[in-house]
């Protein structure tokens, strides 16, 4: 390469690595838009819950064959890309397969990227098969319809057109590498147990045609890797970086523990506080403070993990398959939520962007707009969606922090959850049944 070509492919880092950090600071923009929480707490178990979900996949294969699968993929994605620091610094500095000098292991390093890109194909032919042909049920949902559904395939064809442009590459290099007597800069460095296959297709061109088409798969190749980088804002892959810290900083507390309102349980405590005065006045609000929600009802009222979770969101599917409000025919989709979630985080962000920074009310909210009560009510809060996440993603947290609007700020809940509240504050029970009541079933015969 010329150094005009080398200048060309400096611009090229520049301009996609800088669109990239652009885009991750607008992600980390959006989900400070929550509430503050504290997950700081037991550092240990979350490095441990980091390792072992995010890194060591281990919720993945309760699904056995989309779990082997998806390791395959996912290890091509880690290791594979290891090459890229190589083709960097050849690229920059206009050298080839600069880091050759590591002999012996160079050579199985090669020969383990080769492997995985194969693997990757296979694996990646078989989840194409999985969505587009058998049509599993999770990937047929409404909820899927439109880019959520094209988004899935068109990253799948990222990966087919990435490791197919690595095989080429190598196949080109190796044939160049074997032209006796030497040809260029083409140094005899690796091991190709895949590409040595591919290799043949060249025979009979002349070495110059074969340099070009080097060049061309080498360009394309490292070009295709910063689109599929940026591409990942506006995808679902964006759980490629965010589920390690999404599962770090993922709640700790037992399945099925919620949290309790801290102005409700201060209200309680000064109810059962024999000494506190019924009498005494509210302190003052500060000036300018706007009183706290209960509950959620947009973006802003959920906490910032909540919104981490939205970002995170693979869109599997396995929370709807496994939700039964869903599987009865019920409207919920607990993926939905996640996506509307994400979506309406998105809609503010460019509210933000277009604003100069300064959110400006457009009358719409997360609660109603994106997501309707019907689907909220129909959630019979089992932590099933919970529990089958691959990456720890809560959407019943979110569920109950908008019914909590829903029965605390607009008194909107269904008919029979009011009569229960209403038989609760009037006869200490659920049931319809004056307190002096509740023991005559002991004289029924």
């Amino acid at each position: 390469m010329s150094y005009l070509d080398n200048i060309l492919f400096a611009i090229l880092l520049v301009v996609g690595f800088g669109y990239f950090f652009s885009n991750i600071k607008k992600i980390k923009r959006n989900i400070n838009l929550g509430i503050e929480v504290d997950r700081k707490d037991n550092p240990g178990a979350r490095w441990k819950n980091m390792a072992m979900i995010a890194m060591g996949q281990s919720k993945m294969v309760k699904r056995p064959i989309a779990g082997a699968l998806h390791i395959v993929v996912y290890l091509g994605f880690i290791i594979i890309n290891i090459e890229l620091l190589e083709i960097i610094i050849d690229g920059l500095f206009d050298t080839h397969r600069v880091f050759a000098f590591l002999g012996s292991l160079y050579d199985v390093l090669i020969a383990s990227f080769e492997i995985l890109a194969l693997l990757v194909l296979v694996a990646v032919s078989v989840f194409w098969i999985r969505r587009n042909v058998i049509k599993l049920r999770r990937f047929a949902m409404g909820d899927l319809k439109g880019f959520p559904k094209n988004d899935a395939n068109y990253i799948l064809y990222f990966e087919v057109v990435l490791m197919a442009l690595f095989l080429l590459m190598d196949a080109s290099d190796l044939h160049l590498q074997n032209v006796p007597g030497g040809f260029s800069h083409f140094i005899k460095a690796g091991s190709f147990p895949v590409s040595q296959f591919i290799e043949p297709i060249f025979n009979g061109m002349a070495n110059e045609s074969v340099m070009i088409l080097f060049e061309v798969f080498w360009w394309l190749h490292i070009v295709g890797i910063l689109v599929f980088m940026n591409y990942l804002y506006f995808s679902k892959h964006l759980h490629i970086l965010l589920a390690f810290p999404n599962t770090y900083f993922a709640d700790l507390n037992p399945l099925g523990q919620f949290d309790n309102l801290k102005a409700v349980t201060k209200e309680v405590k000064m109810m059962m506080d024999p000494n506190a005065d019924p009498f005494a006045a509210a302190p003052a609000p500060v000036e300018g403070d706007v009183p706290a929600k209960f509950g959620a009802s947009d973006i802003q009222d959920l906490n910032w993990v909540q919104l981490l979770n939205a970002y995170t969101c693979t869109e599997c599917g396995r929370c709807t398959s496994a939700c039964p409000a869903n599987i009865t025919g019920k409207k919920l989709s607990p993926r939905k939520i996640m996506m509307d979630t994400r979506d309406r985080m998105e809609e503010v962000g460019r509210n933000i962007d277009a604003n100069k920074g300064i959110f400006i009310p457009d009358n719409k909210t997360l609660l109603n707009d994106y997501i309707t009560a019907e689907e909220l009510w129909a959630c019979t809060s089992c932590n099933a969606c919970v529990e089958e996440c691959p990456v720890n993603i809560s959407p019943l947290s979110i569920i109950m922090d908008m019914r909590r609007y829903l029965v605390m700020e607009q008194s909107a809940a269904p008919m029979p959850l009011n009569t229960m509240m209403t038989n609760i504050e009037n006869n200490g029970a659920p049931w319809q049944y004056n307190q002096q009541d509740r023991l005559n079933w002991k004289n029924e015969n």
